[in-house]
Parts: C-alpha cells; structure tokens; sequence
C-alpha cells in the first residue's frame, strides 16, 4: 500500500473513530441520570429515630439538546419514584447568558417541575446562566410551579435547616445573610445548598454539609487529560487539583457533595462524567 492510501486510510480510520466518540457522548448526555446514594450520620436523636432523605437535582439547562421538556418529565418521574422527604434543585434551570438569547426559555420550567412531589417541599437556590439571563422571570417560573427559592435564605425541615446560598460564580452569595436567617429560623443542623461549589470554604464550622452542582463533573473528561473545561475560579487557580470538581469531598469537620447535574447546556456532549442525581439520606448517629 502506498503512503498516500495508508494516510487516506488512517484519515478515515480517525475520522469514525471520533464519529463514534461524539455518538457515544451524545447518548450520554440525553441518557436518563444516574441516582447515585450516600448515607451522611449527623449528630441528632430525631434523625436517628427517622433519616431524612434529601434528592439533590442541578443543571437542567432547559431547553438544549441534550434537554427537552419529555426528558425533563422522565426525570421528574424517577426522582418521584424515589419518594425522597424533600427536593432540592441547586441551579441553572435555563440555558443562554443574557436575557434576549433564543436559548432563554424560563416558562417551560413550569410544568415538568410542578409534578415534582415531596412531603416537605421542593426548595431551589439560583445559578450562574439564572442571573445571567432574567432572574426575576426564572423565580416566577420556579414559583409557578409550587417550588420555594430560597436566595440567601432558609428554611426549618424538621431536624434540619436548609440554608439557601445564592450563586457565588455571579457575585449574589452571601453566607452572613443566608446563616442569620438560618439561626433564626430554627435550631436543626445547618445543611448548605448552593449551585457554585467554591463557597464552601467561607461557611462556618458548624455547617457539617454543603450541596451543590454548576461543574457538571467535568463534562467531558478524557484519559490522563482531565476535563476540558475549568468550572469555577476554584478550578482555575489548582486546575490540577479540580478539589471541588466532582462526587463526594471530605473537608475537614463538614462533607461537600457536588452532583454531575442532569443537563448538559450548550454543549450536546458528555464523556467520562454521565448526568446524575443523589438521594442524601442524612441519619442520627
């Protein structure tokens, strides 16, 4: 075989190749999520007594390729198959930057998300594309549906209290505001939700959990390169140690758990990080 044919060959060899990567990432990103379980043990006697379960739900990036309102309804379906006590959605509801963007489309959030059901509520916290596009129309949407948001905010749930962080990514966190809410609210054991996960390190000691979403794992994570993508500033300033990229992260005296989310946004393609939720059951210890 001559040079010329081995390179045509080794062009067309390499052009299925990636052809059947790109296929393969797209059937992950529209693929159901993956409901991944954890077990957190919190000091308290009623948690002992009954556990609480908690699904952490992110990144629906509605619409987008990867998320129309059918797979949006399939979710919601498995997530009400789980019969969790609560729901918690940790941001980016919506895709597009700026308020006039085709891609911003805020009133099909309302009725997939209206057939979420949870005894104690279903409680969301804004994400970065929420303000940058029209966050007062995203509220309205998410309130639409029967969901509490809760921006810098809280709310008493039994043995606990949801302290509702704003997006850190979009300048909207503030910690101070959200923990004097959360005091005054109740005296359950703190859980933080936030979309952007780099807050952690700023929240008090007393704060033993914090969930978020926003880096999507990654997205597309290829072998010994990592991901392509640097999620926060968090990332940016140890891009070789992506500490609150992905899963489950012990920090010391409190536990961050960052969820892949469910959508994909812009980009129609996952590798190596398949879109997931997580039912967090906190018990007594």
């Amino acid at each position: 075989m001559g040079r010329r044919r081995r390179l045509i060959l080794f062009a067309a060899l390499a052009a299925v190749a990636l052809a059947a990567v790109a296929l393969f990432a797209w059937r992950s990103a529209v693929s159901d999520p993956v409901e991944r379980r954890i077990t957190i043990r919190l000091p308290s006697p009623a948690l002992r007594a009954r556990p609480l379960r908690l699904a952490l739900v992110s990144d629906i990036h509605l619409p987008a390729i990867a998320m129309t309102p059918d797979r949006l309804d399939r979710i919601v379906r498995q997530i009400n198959r789980a019969r969790p006590d609560a729901i918690l959605l940790a941001g980016d509801f919506v895709n597009g930057r700026k308020p006039r963007d085709a891609a911003f489309r805020p009133d099909l959030l309302t009725a997939p998300l209206a057939r979420l059901r949870a005894p104690l509520g279903v409680y969301a916290v804004p994400g970065n594309h929420d303000h940058w596009t029209d966050i007062n129309r995203v509220t309205a949407a998410l309130q639409a549906a029967g969901i509490t948001v809760l921006a810098n905010d809280a709310k008493a749930l039994g043995p606990i209290t949801l302290v509702g962080i704003d997006d850190d990514l979009t300048g909207y966190a503030d910690v101070d505001t959200a923990m004097q809410l959360a005091r005054a609210a109740g005296r359950g054991i703190p859980i933080a939700i936030t979309h952007t996960p780099d807050v952690a390190p700023t929240l008090p000691p007393d704060v033993p959990l914090m969930l978020a979403g926003h880096t999507h794992c990654g997205q597309i994570v290829l072998p010994v390169l990592g991901s392509l993508a640097l999620y926060s500033p968090f990332d940016e300033r140890r891009p070789f140690d992506p500490h609150y990229r992905c899963g489950v992260i012990a920090d010391p005296g409190r536990t961050v758990i960052v969820t892949a989310g469910v959508g994909a946004g812009e980009v129609p393609f996952r590798l190596g990080a398949p879109p997931d939720w997580w039912m967090v059951t906190l018990a007594g210890r």
